[in-house]
């Protein structure tokens, strides 16, 4: 284990020396170049370059080690929603859903260990059972910015592990007078030859009230989308007996996104005083249909060999509309020699599943099913396989779900400037008020012995090899229409899944900031304070009763941070923070689920994760839109959770199963990130269009678990060793190409028993290639054509070792023309 650490050690090192070796080769660059400071760079135009300016220059003032991203920039990348813009800065990755990015990773930790803010009110997440918001519900063309902090000073709630995203809207006072643009996109998905149209706007404007010059403002904005596209899959779940398989299925789809976002802004401001309105609304609609071809062997089969079996042919149609909705009023108030600060926010995530058909299954038996390859396990048989004649209706099942998510919270600050011995310092304390009251309302029904089986039509043109025919949504519905629903109701899945969980957070700070000639230095405290109370209910063996929990815990919490100016381009950070997560709600859920000898249940006694971080960081700004920088961090652990089968223990000692969630003692998280961008306009024409960057995150995770007298050590889940960014472009005053490309290692996905490793299930290594251009065809009107992945990468899980298939899916390529019209 010592070796092995040091090895891990020496491959960190290796990059902070050329990292060193590169930011003195920057410093000549800049001084040949006559590079200015980012404090006096103006930003004006709308290429890459100038968004990225403005970005550095925030990244460069801010506290925090952070990573941020504007809105020039987003659009000018083939990204549909905000996740898929983050994923482009450094130490973040995606995690994707149907192609498309959906939730956001930061230094390889899944997204319920991280924080979403939105004008600085926090995020609910609109899944019944998670913490992590799916940025996908979130339009990129409403944002004017999205940073990831990755050190928190004491004034920021405490709730991540790995960073806290801030999504920033526009305010009127991002643009100078009258701001307005409007775009118009077409795109066309290659798997499945579909058209998906997009119209976007936004609006800003300053106005003289009250004897003021240009002070209040409004900014408006309008996105929507419709897209159409599809996928192909193979997967198994990790089924393997071996190597042998018990199961596999084969899915289309075809799936509609809708996504609607409004946001409307005000802001007044004069010497002394500035006030805000910010609102966001955001409506996700996800629209599927799920075909399936599914085989159940009688007996684990192996490749190549002919296995008998039953196979069935599955649908699944539902829509999902996810809605958040942020309001957050504040404002900030001189008061002598102090200044106060106060915001008032209220935020709603809600997720609706109408009734649909969450199963129809028509099953037939088959002597001659086999499969040759493990990592795409498509199977087959001999014709009567593909003929509709073959499968009875055999059940139907629906499904509807309610979950709603709020937060509401007030908080107040006080700063003070004043001086040290003639340095300037500032004082700065505050408090913070939240409840946050999360539901979920799950109702089943299961029709089974039904006769019929004529309802199918059509041939799937699935990529992956032969499939067969649809199933008629129409009919089965029909089908259905005839039918007692309250005499089938299925009554474990309708109560299990149900609760109410309320959690109201108090939190106190102080903190205290000095700089003393090239140094800055923050101390601080921050106090949290947690009550916790669930409402579920229990089902065994048929008979339902209600639970209950109540949990209350505090922590205090000390930060301080170190800024050093080498010189005015470049900046040495320190950072020692600590921060506070608290369990998923399936995690602490108090339902309980008891079927004969098998139990699954959560466990609301379970203690929040604890982190104690260190980051330090080198950071160097040169010439136009460049920046070289290292950050080298380590994060402590304590109360990791992991999913775990106590059956043979206390009360289940006679179960064969008894699934629920349990605290590890303490994990280890550490890594370095680097990052590299720069606009080669020292070069003569026509090199000077040049812009490139890439970036990197290598880390390494360790955590030990342990149960029934075994234990072995693994990563986190989510945790990609090496994920990478590049981008290669050039920009003239008519035209920009660019080409880039996102990469990470395989990465744990599904932790199996302590005592079967070979079970883990794994992601594969990804890399996603995209291309975008623009042609300006006037000063305000420009023409947009992006390709998403270009070369059409695949989505692959694995069992233990890559031959053994948990899944495998593919998406196709996207085309994307659209033109802008900007008046700036």
């Amino acid at each position: 284990m010592v070796k092995k650490r040091n090895n891990t050690v020496r491959i960190l090192l290796k990059p902070s020396a050329l990292i060193l070796a590169m930011a003195a080769v920057s410093n000549v660059y800049a001084q040949s170049a006559d590079a200015q400071s980012l404090g006096t760079i103006e930003v004006v135009g709308v290429g890459q370059a100038a968004s990225m300016n403005a970005a550095l220059r925030e990244q460069k003032a801010s506290d925090s080690i952070s990573s941020v991203v504007h809105a020039d920039a987003i659009g000018q990348l083939p990204d549909d929603n905000a996740a898929e813009a983050l994923q482009r800065l450094p130490g973040v990755s995606i995690e994707r859903d149907q192609g498309e990015g959906r939730f956001v990773s930061v230094r390889g930790l899944d997204a319920d260990l991280n924080a979403v803010t939105i004008n600085g009110t926090l995020v609910p997440a609109p899944e019944a059972k998670r913490r992590g918001v799916a940025l996908d519900v979130l339009p990129s063309e409403l944002v004017q910015s999205l940073a990831v902090i990755k050190t928190l000073t004491p004034d920021l709630d405490a709730n991540s592990l790995g960073g806290t995203v801030q999504v920033n809207s526009l305010s009127a006072f991002d643009h100078k007078g009258l701001f307005y643009t409007g775009s118009a996109e077409g795109a066309y998905n290659d798997l499945r030859n579909k058209y998906s149209p997009k119209f976007s706007g936004a609006i800003s404007n300053r106005f003289n009230i009250f004897g003021g010059e240009d002070n209040f403002g409004f900014a408006a904005a309008l996105s929507y989308q419709n897209r159409k596209f599809g996928s192909d899959n193979v997967e198994t779940g990790g089924a393997w007996n071996g190597q042998a398989l018990d199961k596999i299925s084969m899915r289309y789809y075809d799936i509609q996104r809708e996504r609607l976002g409004a946001g409307l802004n005000f802001d007044w401001r004069n010497e002394s005083s500035q006030y805000y309105l910010r609102t966001l609304y955001s409506r996700f609609v996800d629209t599927e249909t799920r075909n399936a071809l599914n085989a159940k062997f009688d007996n684990s089969c192996l490749a190549n060999a002919i296995c008998s079996g039953k196979a069935t042919r599955a649908l699944k149609s539902r829509e999902e509309a996810q809605n958040i909705q942020s309001y957050v009023f504040g404002g900030k108030q001189q008061l002598g020699l102090w200044v106060a600060e106060g915001q008032i926010a209220y935020s709603q995530a809600e997720e609706k599943d109408p009734r649909g058909i969450s199963a129809a299954e028509y099953t037939g038996k088959f002597k001659n099913l086999s499969y040759q390859d493990t990592v795409k396990p498509v199977f087959s048989a001999d014709a009567s396989l593909y003929d509709p004649k073959s499968f009875a209706l055999n059940s139907i099942k629906e499904k509807e779900e309610s979950s709603r998510d709020k937060e509401k919270n007030i908080k107040l600050d006080f700063t003070r400037d004043y001086s040290i011995y003639n340095y300037s310092s500032q004082f700065k304390f505050g408090a913070k008020v939240s409840q946050r009251e999360k539901t979920n309302d799950e109702n089943a029904w299961s029709y089974k012995k039904l006769k019929g089986g004529a309802d199918f039509y059509g041939n799937a043109d699935y990529s992956l090899g032969q499939f067969g025919p649809f199933i008629n949504t129409g009919n089965v519905e029909d089908r259905l229409k005839g039918l007692n629903s309250d005499q089938n109701i299925d009554r474990q899945l309708s109560v299990v899944n149900d609760f109410k969980s309320r959690e109201d957070i108090n939190a106190a700070y102080f903190m205290n900031s000095i700089d003393i000639h090239d140094w800055r230095i923050i101390a601080g405290l921050r106090f949290e304070d947690t009550h916790k109370s669930a409402n579920g209910f229990a089902y065994k063996d048929g008979d339902v009763s209600p639970t209950t929990a109540k949990q209350r815990y505090s922590h205090w919490l000390p930060n301080l941070s170190l800024r050093y100016e080498i010189d005015k381009q470049t900046l040495l950070r320190a950072a020692y923070t600590n921060t506070v997560v608290r369990p998923t709600f399936a995690q602490s859920s108090p339902g309980m689920k008891v079927d004969m000898l098998e139990a699954e249940f959560g466990n609301p006694q379970l203690k929040p994760l604890t982190s104690h971080n260190l980051d330090l960081s080198i950071e160097r700004y040169f010439g136009t839109a460049g920046t070289i920088s290292a950050n080298i961090f380590y994060k402590k652990i304590n109360n990791f959770i992991y999913k775990t089968d106590v059956a043979g223990q206390g009360v289940w000692r006679d179960f064969e199963e008894a699934e629920t969630y349990k605290n590890g003692e303490h994990a280890n998280l550490y890594g370095l990130e680097f990052a590299y961008s720069q606009k080669m306009d020292g070069l003569s024409a026509p090199w000077n269009g040049l812009i490139w960057g890439i970036n990197t995150t290598i880390s390494h995770s360790d955590e030990k678990i342990k149960e029934m007298g075994s234990q072995r050590t693994t990563s986190f889940p989510s945790q990609a060793k090496f994920v990478g960014n590049a981008m290669l472009g050039w920009e003239g005053e008519h035209l920009g190409l660019k080409f880039s490309a996102n990469y990470k290692t395989p990465a744990l996905y599904e932790l199996a028993a302590v005592n079967q490793p070979n079970l883990d299930i794994y992601n594969d290594r990804q890399l996603f290639v995209d291309f975008s251009s623009y042609f300006n065809m006037t000063k305000n009107l420009k023409l947009k054509f992006d390709v998403a992945n270009i070369t059409n990468e695949k989505y692959y899980a694995y069992t233990g070792n890559k031959a053994l298939n948990a899944q495998y899916e593919t998406y196709g390529p996207t085309y994307k023309l659209g033109i802008t019209y900007t008046n700036f």
